[in-house]
C-alpha cells in the first residue's frame, strides 16, 4: 500500500498460490482491491489450475495504495480498485492499459451479532461507537457521499485503510456498527449482522481492472483479465454478491 508508499506495501495482505510447476514457475501480480479477497482468491486458483507452470501472487489493499503503487512502476501485472477515481491514477501515470468495469456493490451497516446496540438506520449512528473507510479510499467516498444524500451529519470514531480492515473492527468487537461492502458482510457470514441501507442504492460503487504496462508477459496479464470477464468470473462474482454488467 503507500501510506503512503513504504508503509502501505508493509500493509498488504499477500497470498502467494503455488502451481505445479514449483521453482521454474512464472509469477503473475495482481493487486486488487481488499473487498475483492475472496473472489480473486478463487479466481487465482482457478487461474493457476488452467495455466500449468504459473503462480498468481495476490496483493490485497487499499485500491488507492495499490494505484500509486502502480502508478510508481511497482510489480504488478493486473489492477483491479472499487471505484474508477482510483483506475484513474494508475491511468494518468500510463501505467495502466484502458481499464473495464467489472462488477457492483453497495454500502451496508454491519454490527456486532445480536446488534446490542440497536442500530436500525444511518441516524443510529450518533449513538454508537461506529468506523467507515478513510475518506481517500473507495469505501470511504462512497460512505460520505451515502451520508450525504441521507442527510445524515454524524462523524466516525475511526477511519480505517480499507473495506476489510473496516469489517474487522466491528467483527473484533472494538466498534458497534461500520458501514461496509455487502459483499464484505457476505463473506463473514454470522460474524456480523447486516442492516440494509435503503439510500446506498443511489450510491452504488463500480470495480474497474486492467492490465499494466509494466506486466512482465502481457499476454498472461490478459489472460487474468479475461478470466475476471468471463462466464467463471462472473459466476464467482454473484456468488459473493457483487452484481455484473
Amino acid at each position: 500500500m503507500s501510506r503512503r508508499a513504504a508503509a502501505a506495501v508493509a500493509g498488504l495482505v499477500i497470498s502467494t498460490l503455488t502451481a505445479c510447476g514449483g521453482d521454474d514457475a512464472d509469477t503473475l501480480q495482481v493487486l486488487a482491491a481488499s473487498s475483492l479477497t475472496d473472489v480473486f482468491t478463487r479466481l487465482a486458483e482457478t487461474f493457476e489450475e488452467d495455466h500449468e507452470d504459473v503462480e498468481v501472487e495476490l496483493s490485497f489493499g487499499s485500491s488507492t495504495d495499490l494505484a500509486e503503487q502502480a502508478a510508481d512502476g511497482a510489480p504488478g501485472a493486473v489492477l483491479a480498485t472499487a471505484d474508477e477515481t482510483t483506475m484513474a491514477i494508475a491511468s494518468d501515470a500510463d501505467a495502466a492499459n484502458p481499464p473495464t468495469a467489472f462488477a457492483g456493490n453497495v454500502l451496508v451497516l454491519v454490527t456486532r451479532p445480536g446488534n446490542p446496540a440497536g442500530v436500525a438506520s444511518l441516524s443510529d449512528l450518533e449513538e454508537v461507537t461506529w468506523v467507515r473507510c478513510a475518506d481517500e479510499v473507495p469505501c470511504g467516498r462512497s460512505a460520505v457521499e451515502l451520508l450525504s444524500s441521507a442527510g445524515v451529519d454524524v462523524r466516525p470514531d475511526s477511519l480505517e485503510e480499507d473495506a476489510r480492515t473496516t469489517l474487522d473492527k466491528v467483527v473484533a468487537g472494538e466498534a458497534d456498527a461500520a458501514l461496509v461492502y455487502r459483499t464484505d458482510a457476505l463473506a463473514v457470514d454470522d460474524a456480523v449482522e447486516t442492516i440494509p441501507v435503503p439510500e446506498a442504492s443511489s450510491v452504488p460503487s463500480s470495480y474497474y481492472v486492467a492490465t499494466l504496462r509494466q506486466a512482465p508477459d502481457g499476454d498472461l496479464a490478459e489472460a487474468f483479465v479475461e478470466l475476471v470477464l468471463g462466464e467463471t468470473g462472473v459466476q464467482v462474482l454473484r456468488e459473493a454478491g457483487f452484481t455484473t454488467p
